[in-house]
């Protein structure tokens, strides 16, 4: 099946609801250790007793495209009969000369078929164009198939935070982390 990628202009699609959820039976289990001459931290693939689903309706503020405090962004999207199936979204770092995607989503039924990967070719030429030293996102450390994609994309881990969902990320398993391509 063949799809086009069209720009997604911010004057028609600025609040544009992306229902982000996915299904994991997998997570990557932080656990970080003071040590008297610093830190330890790893990460290692564990299994949920049972799995565990995150679905667009928990989460109080639901990701929308255009959203006020990415004040470069741009996106890009695929739509099929009037409804947008796929769509990724990017906004400039100048300050760290980094391009960061804010979204990046294809509808559960339209996965596996090569959309992401081309979505995400749209942000790595656009890093290229700005001549931008890296591109950085961030996913769930629950989220190990969105991880799996990043790593395969050629991301690579380049740090974490454990509070940002809720002040018991790690024991939650939904750890923040931070991919980052690297161009330069």
């Amino acid at each position: 099946m063949s799809f086009k990628i069209v720009p997604l202009p911010k004057d028609q699609w600025a609040g544009t609801p992306i229902p982000m959820g996915y299904t994991t039976k997998e997570y990557y289990d932080v656990v970080i250790t003071r040590q008297e001459n610093g830190f330890t931290m790893t990460m290692e693939k564990k299994r949920f007793d049972t799995p565990v689903t995150h679905t667009p309706e928990e989460y109080d503020f639901p990701d929308k495209l255009y959203e006020e405090h990415w004040t470069g962004a741009y996106a890009w999207g695929v739509i099929e009969n009037g409804e947008l199936i796929a769509t990724i979204e990017t906004d400039p770092e100048n300050w760290s000369n980094r391009l960061r995607v804010t979204e990046l989503w294809v509808a559960p039924e339209y996965q596996k078929q090569g959309l992401g990967h081309a979505l995400m070719e749209i942000a790595k030429e656009q890093a290229r164009i700005e001549n931008r030293r890296a591109i950085i996102l961030e996913t769930q450390s629950c989220n190990v198939n969105a991880i799996g994609f990043y790593l395969h994309e050629g991301f690579t881990l380049i740090g974490f935070d454990s509070c940002c969902y809720a002040s018991n990320d790690l024991e939650r398993k939904e750890v923040r982390i931070e991919l980052g391509y690297f161009l330069s």
